[in-house]
């Protein structure tokens, strides 16, 4: 199982984005980590539409671009048109999941589908044929640098599980607290994207934690 790294954009200078993005295309980073955050499904806010639409043409790796908003179908036709390979919505931000996964696919777009730490793996088992990414949220979503909370760990096994029993190529993301101490943990759980912020933009050598993270 090759692992991928996703770099998160949250962590980045945002004086100087082109520069971050030679840097993460330097390092071996395989993904753009594109966190979205509107104040009220999470209590902060990130960026959106414009600073996609600022560095898009700029974007030599996949774009990975996680929703964390209310009413994520307005805007999920927006993140596709700026360029989004995968557009991840969470299952606690809608009562509509199908209609909002067809619409992704539509799109041209593969569709994951995130948890907050507190929500089962169970409550997805029934999208599992219609979706191309898992994503476990190993911390509370809204903020970066926090500490990976360890009851997670099972969660992204379960993940993991269920992606295998379906026969389709699914991947297990996990998101906070990722670093050189709790990459190996979540690996044998069995994530094979690993969402890396603080720990790969404030390495003095990005590239070795990149590679770190991989090996």
């Amino acid at each position: 199982m090759a692992i991928k790294v996703s770099a998160s954009l949250l962590s980045a200078d945002f004086s100087c984005l082109t520069s971050e993005l030679k840097r993460i295309d330097s390092s071996g980073a395989d993904w753009i980590h594109y966190d979205v955050m509107d104040g009220f499904f999470v209590p902060n806010i990130s960026f959106g539409e414009p600073v996609l639409r600022s560095i898009n043409d700029k974007l030599t790796r996949p774009c990975d671009v996680h929703l964390m908003i209310t009413e994520p179908i307005r805007y999920v036709d927006h993140y596709a048109e700026l360029g989004a390979d995968y557009i991840t919505v969470h299952y606690e931000s809608t009562d509509d999941l199908d209609t909002l996964i067809d619409r992704i696919h539509e799109l041209g777009c593969k569709a994951g589908i995130a948890l907050k730490p507190a929500t089962p793996v169970s409550v997805i088992e029934r999208f599992i044929s219609k979706i191309e990414l898992i994503l476990i949220m190993t911390v509370e979503p809204g903020f970066g640098g926090q500490g990976i909370i360890l009851e997670t760990l099972d969660k992204v096994a379960k993940a993991r599980e269920m992606a295998d029993s379906s026969e389709r190529e699914i991947f297990v993301q996990v998101d906070g607290g990722i670093n050189d101490k709790t990459a190996d943990m979540v690996k044998t759980s069995g994530a094979d994207v690993l969402v890396s912020g603080s720990y790969i933009f404030h390495a003095d050598d990005m590239a070795k934690a990149v590679s770190i993270l991989k090996s």
